[in-house]
């Protein structure tokens, strides 16, 4: 006879609480930053990842395996949004001449130029929306809650 299955662990209000602030939280903040970046910058979330991802690296380059992995996003989905990139000169794909069956993409000239003018706004915007309306110890305690969940889900830390 199978046991009877445990009661649902129902949230408390505090935890309602916080639930239901991240909720709106995250989708708000977000909006606000997305919409500033592709009006100061002609950029969407994703091309700004992909261009600050690369600026970071030596050479301006990564496997693309690599990039979709700590993206989180598969090939496919990485493929196509490279090309268009690619279409408007910001990236290009390089075979590695080392392994045939491997490729990375490499930031251009112009992508270096689209990173570097559009990296300023970026961070003014993130100001505004959410590091200026903190506290120094919310800050901290925030940094610290983005940092467990970080390490229980297992994703790495980009741009680090």
């Amino acid at each position: 006879m199978t046991p009877a299955p445990e009661p649902p662990r129902w949230l408390t209000e505090p935890e309602q609480d916080a639930w239901y602030a991240w909720r709106r939280m995250f989708p708000l903040v977000n909006a606000e930053i997305a919409r500033d970046l592709s009006q100061d910058s002609g950029l969407s979330e994703a091309d700004y990842d992909v261009l600050s991802v690369l600026g970071s690296t030596d050479g301006h380059r990564m496997r693309i395996s690599a990039l979709a992995e700590l993206m989180h996003w598969s090939r496919s989905r990485l493929s196509h949004h490279l090309t268009r990139m690619e279409q408007r000169g910001i990236v290009r794909r390089e075979e590695v001449a080392a392994d045939a069956r491997g490729a990375e993409v490499v930031l251009t000239e112009g992508g270096v130029e689209t990173i570097t003018a559009a990296a300023p706004l970026h961070v003014e915007s993130v100001r505004r929306h959410l590091i200026d309306t903190l506290t120094p110890e919310q800050l901290r305690t925030f940094a610290e809650v983005g940092e467990i969940l970080r390490v229980r889900l297992g994703a790495e830390r980009k741009g680090r």
